[in-house]
């Protein structure tokens, strides 16, 4: 009895390390690209390092942590290729759920999805702010659709989206477009128009990736100045 209760109580300790690093990678605390050690990361989740090893186990299953040579290991980085396929995952999926919402979605699921997308309107001049709630936003778009096995494919993707780094909305003139097509989602899925939602939806994202290599570019050109 013991026995279990303990075993219980590590289990219970590394799915704690395990949200907490998640956060932190998700919220940008944990940037790509950034070395971790066990035992910087269990002083600051004051915890024994058995917990943490496990949770980096965890997160290295899905790909948000990976080895970086003689240096231990990292958070993940994804080179173009990889932000290319993960755009055109978010592609499919997210006109799903957003064809899926219009034929599913309740009133107050409508009326929650309205009122985030006001509050982003009021933040447009606020990148970081604006991200944040862009994330609510495509949430409650996931959550609408009302099938459980797209919404967990759709959270391993935004986990996944974390290690895209800088927020698209940093971009000029992106925090504008957005709204516009956040508002032609919201209008198609309050009609129950699915197949205009699922369009809209593509048309957001291919849109996201556009500014997304503009940032990839950029950066590349000045490594390559550097």
């Amino acid at each position: 009895m013991a026995t279990q209760s303990s075993h219980n109580s590590q289990t219970s300790r590394a799915e704690h390390a395990y949200q907490q690093l998640l956060s932190a990678i998700l919220s940008g605390e944990l940037k790509p690209g950034s070395r971790i050690r066990e035992v910087e990361l269990a002083e600051w989740l004051k915890i024994s390092r058995t917990p943490v090893r496990e949770a980096v186990r965890r997160l290295e299953s899905e790909g948000l942590i990976c080895t970086a040579g003689h240096q231990g290991m990292a958070i993940a980085e994804l080179d173009y290729q990889a932000v290319m396929e993960l755009y055109q995952m978010r592609e499919v999926l997210e006109a799903t759920a957003a064809s899926l919402a219009a034929k599913h979605a309740s009133e107050p699921e409508i009326y929650s999805l309205r009122e985030i997308f006001n509050q982003e309107k009021q933040q447009h001049n606020n990148s970081a702010a604006q991200a944040e709630i862009n994330r609510a936003f495509h949430n409650a778009i996931y959550h609408a659709a009302h099938n459980r096995y797209l919404l967990k494919s759709l959270n391993s993707l935004r986990d996944a989206m974390a290690l895209l780094g800088s927020t698209t909305y940093a971009l000029p003139s992106r925090s504008e477009a957005a709204l516009v097509e956040h508002q032609r989602i919201i209008e198609a899925i309050e009609k129950g128009d699915s197949a205009a939602a699922e369009q809209a939806a593509r048309d957001h994202i291919r849109a996201a990736q556009q500014a997304r290599i503009r940032i990839l570019t950029g950066a590349l050109s000045n490594q390559a100045e550097a």
